[in-house]
This record gives structure tokens, sequence and C-alpha cells, in this order.
């Protein structure tokens, strides 16, 4: 169903529980790491810190033979490119205990006991519940989640100091029963297309599943309600354009069969997408990974980007996304409010 009631109300501001551990170093400083083969439960030792690591067997793709160890792996190779992009955020956990496939459970709040070197940021909601929600501010912050069972990582789109204000917008493109990924990429590049006539900057991401999600680089200032109204209304105009393709039609039932969603709502305060460069627990370890928009008018099949292959490919190409950190060419929404 829509969202109805979008909140409001004034929040009181997050609070940073920062780390006081002396050893810790800059998030820039991340250093190569191999997990031992021959090991499954070990005491890893992390920039001066220990990170305890358990079940690195346990096969989370069984048919395909790759085990906790080898997703640990990967995204011990991604994070120069993957940090920059959790930093300061709190993060969902989504955990998958038995791995891809299986039963899996979301957690808010940072489990306790913890490494006392884990940064917390407390988010007051609408109920008036404070929720203490742990931050991956680095490589062992970073490995230390995967090792709880996380298999994507899903953070909030505003920065833990001022929550209700994020510094990004995106569109979540997903198919409609009886549309297929070629209709997705053709929804893409019709969205690109209109955004590029508002002169508003876009980024595109496989989303390692069905779909992609198309970013944009926002100045901050607006708040989520601001973002969430602009995103429903860009995306029923433009859907208007093109109905034979796009669906803005939020409720399941009433959504036109072979069509693509521009779902908006995933901008609403709280919810969260997967991030850039988060593994997928479908049936191949694909990733979701950004991709050039020449890419997608060329095309692109979804289990193109692998834990296997997604590290080489930023070690070539380089991050795709650091446009969404950069400070200069973001866009000013406050103009279509």
């Amino acid at each position: 169903m829509p969202v109805k009631n979008v909140p409001t109300r004034e929040f009181h501001p997050a609070i940073i529980t920062r780390s006081t551990d002396s050893s810790r170093k800059k998030s820039s400083d991340i250093p190569s790491i191999k997990l031992p083969k021959n090991k499954s439960n070990l005491e890893l030792e992390v920039n001066n810190r220990i990170v305890k690591l358990t079940n690195l067997d346990k096969l989370f793709w069984p048919k395909l033979g790759i085990t906790k160890r080898d997703l640990i792996q990967y995204y011990i190779n991604i994070a120069p490119a993957l940090l920059p992009h959790l930093k300061d955020r709190a993060m969902v956990m989504k955990r998958y205990p038995n791995g891809a496939g299986e039963e899996f459970f979301f957690m808010k709040r940072a489990p306790s006991p913890r490494p006392k070197w884990i940064e917390i940021c407390a988010i007051e909601h609408s109920s008036g519940n404070v929720i203490d929600f742990p931050m991956i501010q680095d490589l062992e912050s970073l490995i230390w989640v995967i090792n709880l069972g996380c298999i994507d990582l899903n953070q909030w789109y505003a920065r833990c100091d001022d929550v209700d204000r994020p510094d990004y917008l995106h569109f979540d493109l997903d198919p409609v029963p009886g549309a297929g990924f070629e209709k997705v990429i053709e929804a893409a590049l019709f969205l690109k297309l209109a955004l590029d006539v508002l002169k508003i900057p876009s980024y595109p991401k496989t989303t390692g599943s069905k779909g992609i999600h198309i970013y944009i680089p926002i100045k901050y200032g607006p708040t989520q309600k601001d973002v969430w109204t602009f995103a429903k209304q860009f995306s029923h105009a433009v859907a208007g354009e093109a109905p034979e393709l796009l669906t803005a039609v939020y409720q399941v039932s009433k959504r036109p069969k072979g069509r693509v969603l521009v779902d908006y709502n995933q901008n609403a305060w709280g919810r969260t997408l997967a991030s850039v460069y988060s593994v997928r627990p479908k049936d191949l370890p694909t990733v979701s990974t950004p991709v050039k928009w020449r890419e997608l008018e060329r095309g692109v099949d979804m289990e193109n980007f692998r834990i296997d292959n997604v590290p080489g490919r930023v070690r070539r190409m380089g991050d795709l996304f650091k446009p969404l950190l950069d400070k200069k060419g973001r866009f000013r929404l406050e103009a279509y409010l």
C-alpha cells in the first residue's frame, strides 16, 4: 500500500557514540587481508583490533560450494570502494545465519555484547523509541557485521549527524510480472532522458536481484519528506509519459502487468535499499554493481556481476559511484519542491 503518512514531526538529532579506542585508524588505511583456508574459527587482527570470525566453512551457497569465508573475503577485497558509501550511516542488519536462500531476520539494534570499537548511531523514531544502530566505519566493523550473517548491507540515506536530511535520492525500478530485465533497462534509459531534460545527474547500478537503481546526489538541505515528495511526483509524471512501459501504482493488485514499477516509496523515512557493492542472497552471489549508461545501452545481464569478478572490475574501472560522495556536482532539489 502507498505510504500515506510520511513522518513530519521533528526528531531529536541522532546521537553518535564514537569509539574511544586509541588504535583507530583512518578509513583510508585499509589493509589487504587473505583469510586462511584451514581454520573455521579464528581471531583476525585488523588495525590492531581483534575480530572474531566463526563458522567460516559454512556453505552459504551450497550448490556452488561458496562459503561464509568466501563472502567475507569478497567484502575485504571490495572494502576500499565500499566503505566510503557506508561511513557515518546507521546500518539495518539483515541476517542470514544459514546462508542465502534460508530464513533471515532483520535486526536494527546493535547486538550486545559487541566490540567496544563498534560505533553507534542512536535514532529516535516517531514512537519515541531510540534505536542504537551500528555503523560500519572501517574494515574491522565491516568484517564484524558480515560475520553476523549479513549478506547484503542496508544503510540509511542520511548521515547520522542529521538523519532527516538525505544526501541522495533514488528510484528503484522493479519489473512487474510479465516484464523481463531487458524492459527494466529500457525503463532506466527512459528515466535518464527525463532526468537529463531537468539537468539532473543520475547514476545507475544493478540491484543484484531483478531491477536497477538510479541514484541522484543532492545538495544537503531538503528533508526526507521533501525527497520522498519529489520522487513520488516525478515517478507519476514519468510513468504518465510512458504508460505501456512504466507504472507508479504502488498497490500490488492494481499494477498493470508487464510494466516496470518506478518505486519511489523506498525514499520514505527509515526505508533502506541494498547498498552499492552489496552481495545479494540469490541463486548466484550477484552483486549490486554501478554501471555506465552506455553499458546499459549495449545491454547487460545481472549474472555478469558476481563476488568473483566485481573487485577486479572496480580495480579496472574505479568506483563509478564516486560522484555520490563528491561535494561538487550535487543537484539542488529545492527548485522543484
